[in-house]
């Protein structure tokens, strides 16, 4: 596995600087697809990449970093906080963030790649969409339904620890599908599980990327609103103890607390 990867954030926070340039067409017209032709065009070079079978660690994080930049260069702002926190331990990691947008999934490889081995637990349907695919499958994720629980759980336990024991980490979002608000009683512990069943330490995640919008007709392509910021915190590694409910509820009360700093609700 290649690991000679360019590390775009040395730091531990990272804010887009106040004099990031601006696509001039961007200034004029200021549509969610000044963003998405531009992103387009990054995915077409992955998916060319990945048919190939030429798309690795190195490839996913470049690509990843490619469409921070868009964003930046389309009028988002972006920010970024506890990020040596994924450097705090040697080993593999559960990271247990919540899911909001398309954003995170898009963004997270620019930050996390570079620490360390990493995949997500994805959706049936990511692996076999026509562009996405080939990607997402060469990143070797764990693949569920959202349809059948206890299959799920059991894909994720099984494949997880075959992961993890490679010293692979693995992204969980637990919430069944994106939401822009947060409830923890839709919050499960199946990363916590995880966590529990492969002996490795979690690392909570928060997100606010609800600037990236979810559509009506492409739930990836909804609007995109440069007057909110987009947030992404990650806290201190937990070893799991007991049965981990205390380490569930601190993951939760993680990323309520930054979004309310954020402002997402009061």
């Amino acid at each position: 596995m290649d690991r000679n990867l360019p590390v775009f954030f040395p730091e531990d926070t990272y804010d887009t600087p106040e004099d990031t340039p601006r696509y001039v067409l961007d200034r004029l017209l200021g549509t969610r697809w000044n963003l998405y032709l531009r992103y387009f065009g990054v995915v077409f070079r992955a998916w060319y990449t990945a048919v190939r079978n030429r798309y690795d660690d190195t490839e996913w994080a470049t690509s990843s970093f490619a469409i921070f930049r868009q964003v930046e260069r389309c009028g988002g702002r972006l920010h970024l906080s506890g990020i040596d926190n994924l450097r705090k331990t040697q080993g593999p990691v559960v990271i247990i963030g919540n899911h909001m947008s398309a954003a995170e999934t898009q963004l997270l490889p620019s930050i996390i790649a570079p620490v360390r081995p990493v995949t997500f637990v994805v959706k049936r349907s990511l692996v076999t969409h026509p562009i996405f695919g080939p990607v997402m499958r060469s990143r070797d994720p764990i693949v569920v339904t959202r349809k059948d629980p206890r299959g799920d759980m059991e894909a994720v336990l099984t494949r997880g620890r075959e992961l993890l024991a490679r010293g692979v980490s693995v992204i969980v979002f637990p919430q069944a599908t994106r939401r822009i608000a947060f409830v923890p009683e839709q919050f499960n512990s199946l990363g916590i599980k995880l966590a529990r069943a492969g002996g490795v330490a979690v690392i909570p995640a928060a997100v606010k990327t609800d600037a990236w919008g979810n559509g009506r007709i492409l739930r990836d392509f909804g609007p995109f609103d440069r007057t909110k910021p987009l947030h992404m915190a990650f806290g201190p590694p937990m070893p799991i103890t007991g049965t981990g409910k205390s380490e569930h509820q601190a993951v939760i009360e993680f990323i309520r607390s930054r979004l309310q700093a954020w402002g997402a609700f009061s």
